[in-house]
């Protein structure tokens, strides 16, 4: 029987983040849930979870949210945004809030977080991070920006927190059938020309629920995207060539 924890996490009014929160109440575990969204926070609140509605990107709700939950166990950032764009199309609003939500959020609410949770010699920290921060395409240059920034910033906090006994996780999960799709391509386009390669939200929660009982560094999804990030990583060039097609299904 997996033991219970105390998980707190972001985003849990949509998407992975509401699929996962109903999981984890579903095993047993205490969860409290963050989101801006009444209507899904009232039914994970009648499921069990203790619900904060809250826009995270003010930061005196953030201050007031941390002297509202108690010190957990696990936290999950799974709130996101990303719309798809060309470049030189993007604007100034579009391009702060994207940083602001997948990057800046995230590192300010893991500083506050940390006081406690170092004290207490343990803690897991998960990061819902993307393939886009490893390989970026065409028209997803800010969200692919945000998340490789976010790796960065995941790498050396691992390091940092090693010696309190922590573990920081990043989850990289492909393209996935949630409505951020819609969200982030209007026209449909992309959820069509990606059909079959789109990962279920029900893949990604297990591979998420497996990682908070058994610690790992990463989580690549589908494990084939892994291979792909490394060979790009050693050559770019050659693997932005042969995955054009596949690179440009934004268009």
């Amino acid at each position: 029987m997996p033991k219970v924890k105390t998980i707190f996490i972001t985003g849990a009014t949509s998407g992975v983040g509401y699929a996962l929160t109903k999981r984890l109440l579903s095993e047993g575990h205490r969860v409290w849930a963050t989101g801006r969204s009444t209507g899904p926070l009232k039914q994970l609140q009648a499921e069990g979870a203790k619900i904060i509605q809250v826009d995270l990107s003010n930061r005196k709700e953030m201050d007031r949210l941390l002297l509202t939950i108690e010190t957990p166990d696990v936290v999950i950032f799974s709130a996101g945004i990303g719309t798809f764009s060309y470049a030189y199309d993007a604007t100034d609003e579009m391009i702060e809030s994207i940083m602001d939500v997948n990057v800046v959020v995230p590192m300010q609410l893991t500083r506050r977080l940390l006081p406690r949770m170092m004290k207490r010699k343990k803690g897991h920290l998960m990061y819902i991070g993307s393939q886009a921060g490893k390989v970026a395409t065409p028209k997803a240059s800010i969200y692919a920006a945000s998340k490789h920034a976010l790796i960065g910033y995941t790498n050396a906090l691992r390091m940092e927190l090693a010696p309190f006994n922590m573990h920081v996780t990043t989850i990289h999960p492909g393209p996935i059938d949630t409505p951020f799709l819609d969200l982030a391509d209007r026209s449909g386009k992309y959820r069509t020309s990606v059909g079959r390669h789109l990962l279920t939200v029900q893949t990604v929660v297990d591979a998420i629920l497996r990682a908070i009982e058994k610690p790992v560094r990463e989580v690549n999804l589908p494990w084939y995207m892994g291979i792909t990030s490394k060979l790009y990583a050693l050559m770019p060039s050659f693997i932005e060539r042969v995955g054009r097609k596949f690179f440009y299904k934004k268009d």
